[in-house]
């Protein structure tokens, strides 16, 4: 079923359940929650002890009694209870009782593009356990690219990659729909992934994935190129006895470790432009590559881009809330009727 944006603008708020951070947008009062999808919970009680930013801290250092969990993972809802008691806390007493106030309370949602119907329900399911009396879903490659400023409703190609921390989504758009598009499963998560796998093998050194952010920024400016730093202090756990230890990590060695997933992004640009029709593309290598979502901020990252690809790359402003800003100009009528698809079907 294809949303319209008539149905849009009858929504009171927009949510974008994302792997990394959950980001609610309530209409007339804007961005109200930007934290991470985590929730620490006793396992002994069921009670849940905190979420956001507290409850990520939390990571690695509880005891037994004590789990931390996402319950989104790549953009899906895999944990609906969870995913409800950890919207409900993170909304606030204040927001929530704003929320049951108004009648016929109506949402909007973001979805991967091409998700299953299961993973439909389960975005509709959590909102509704909230209050929401319909909920109206919006494929995130249209929500972001509306965000960023994108001019979607042209006859014109326009190529968005969304960057998110479990996959990577790249699409054509023109006339306010989706021409084609590709879903890699390979984002920021699989960066660290390599690298904590390198750092393991390598230097037989254990280190956390929240220890690996400040070695990604430690690429520097060139980031993913030759031309960054030689080395980076790295501290963690020595695999054989257990205490702690530092190293000197060749930056080099760091970049041939994220190759493979990196690879698996350029190789989707790549089948979305061979599906893309000759007279697009054409329009493509003046306008080229718009990039939004968190790992879109990977030093270095768009500079490859350009270098693999010959087409010009750029970031968008506030990448990281493109898609919820987008959902958010929506409901509150900034974008013209035209002939938007907000499903790209």
């Amino acid at each position: 079923m294809t949303v319209s944006l008539e149905q849009l603008r009858r929504c009171q708020v927009a949510v974008d359940l994302g792997a990394a951070r959950t980001r609610v947008y309530m209409k007339g009062a804007g961005l109200v929650v930007d934290e991470p999808s985590v929730a620490a919970v006793n396992v002994r009680t069921g009670a849940l002890i905190g979420v956001g930013a507290f409850a990520e801290q939390m990571t690695g250092r509880t005891p037994q009694y004590i789990r931390v969990v996402r319950p989104v993972s790549g953009g899906t809802v895999v944990d609906i209870d969870m995913a409800r008691r950890m919207l409900r806390q993170l909304l606030g007493d204040k927001l929530r009782r704003k929320l049951r106030r108004t009648p016929m309370l109506r949402a909007a949602a973001c979805t991967p593009h091409e998700a299953d119907p299961l993973a439909r329900r389960a975005t509709i399911e959590t909102l509704v356990g909230l209050g929401a009396r319909r909920v109206e879903l919006v494929d995130i490659l249209i929500a972001a690219a509306v965000g960023c400023g994108l001019p979607v409703e042209e006859p014109t190609a326009t190529m968005i990659m969304v960057c998110g921390a479990a996959t990577t989504q790249i699409a054509v758009l023109s006339l306010g729909s989706i021409v084609t598009a590709e879903r890699v499963p390979a984002g920021g998560e699989a960066i660290d992934r390599a690298i904590v796998q390198h750092l393991r093998q390598e230097h037989e050194l254990v280190v956390p994935n929240q220890s690996v952010r400040p070695l990604q920024l430690a690429l520097g400016g060139q980031g993913l190129t030759p031309y960054g730093p030689a080395t980076s202090l790295v501290h963690g756990r020595d695999v054989v006895t257990g205490l702690a230890r530092s190293v000197d990590v060749d930056m080099a060695a760091v970049r041939e470790a994220i190759h493979t997933p990196l690879m698996a992004v350029i190789d989707g640009i790549g089948r979305v432009l061979r599906e893309c029709p000759p007279d697009l593309v054409a329009d493509l290598s003046e306008r080229g590559i718009i990039m939004v979502g968190g790992s879109a901020l990977l030093p270095g990252l768009d500079q490859m881009l350009r270098d693999a690809t010959g087409m010009p790359v750029r970031i968008a402003d506030q990448p990281d809330v493109c898609s919820v800003l987008g959902l958010g100009s929506m409901l509150e009528g900034k974008i013209q009727p035209m002939v938007l698809d907000p499903l790209g079907s």
